[in-house]
């Protein structure tokens, strides 16, 4: 988290922004929306699919696989990636749980 002292804040805030870190870019979204519509996709079909450069694409992989988002097979030369729906439905728990927590009626009259 760059200059910030995580140790700051609690687990599950820095959890949500690791996460969300993930779903910051619009690349991502589209990497995200791609393996979720096909299952799965090679790298080199990223590559095609989005326009972007290869190395551009690696990166963005390499920031998801991080947190655990994306598995990955070694098929030759080239890696076959797909959504890891354990993490997944963990992301979305944390996402719902933060979302659940704050009722945006308890606060309409307030500002």
């Amino acid at each position: 988290m760059g200059v910030t002292k995580t140790d700051l804040f609690s687990k599950d805030q820095n959890t949500m922004a690791v996460y969300s870190k993930v779903f910051a870019h619009p690349a991502r979204i589209a990497i995200l929306e791609l393996l979720l519509k096909s299952k799965s996709c090679c790298n080199s079909n990223l590559v095609n699919e989005l326009g972007l450069s290869q190395p551009t694409i690696s990166q963005h992989l390499k920031e998801m696989k991080s947190i655990g988002i994306l598995k990955g097979t070694v098929e030759g030369v080239s890696v076959n990636y797909c959504i890891n729906p354990e993490k997944w439905k963990e992301i979305q728990n944390v996402f719902d749980q933060f979302f659940n927590s704050y009722q945006l009626e308890d606060f309409s009259s307030s500002c």
